[in-house]
């Protein structure tokens, strides 16, 4: 006689918004399944799904496109803070020598 195998179980928590759990139990429950059932069908679906590597590539090269498109308004803005900070030290050096702190 064979003795049933025991499913050995581990607990995975994950946080998630109100509205996603709600829409979570609703699909369990129309599915007449638990939650856990749906989340360990869902997990194992998506672990088993071929990697598409082109997709990622194709959203890193927009990446990088934004980021190359955002530099030059970077590096103005990084110049335009140097040439304040240069114009404020002047005046602040005009200030103290006027005032005879600074020689």
């Amino acid at each position: 006689m064979q003795t049933a195998k025991t499913l050995q179980s581990e607990r995975v928590t994950y946080l998630t918004s109100a509205e996603q759990k709600a829409a979570l139990e609703a699909f369990a429950k129309a599915r007449g399944e638990s939650v856990g059932n749906v989340l360990r069908e869902a997990a194992m679906r998506y672990m088993a799904q071929p990697r598409d590597e082109t997709e990622e590539e194709a959203e890193l090269a927009a990446l990088v496109q934004q980021v190359n498109e955002a530099l030059p308004k970077m590096n103005e803005a990084i110049d335009q803070m140097i040439d304040d900070l240069r114009v404020t030290h002047e005046q602040v050096d005009r200030t103290l020598r006027a005032a005879g702190i600074r020689k």
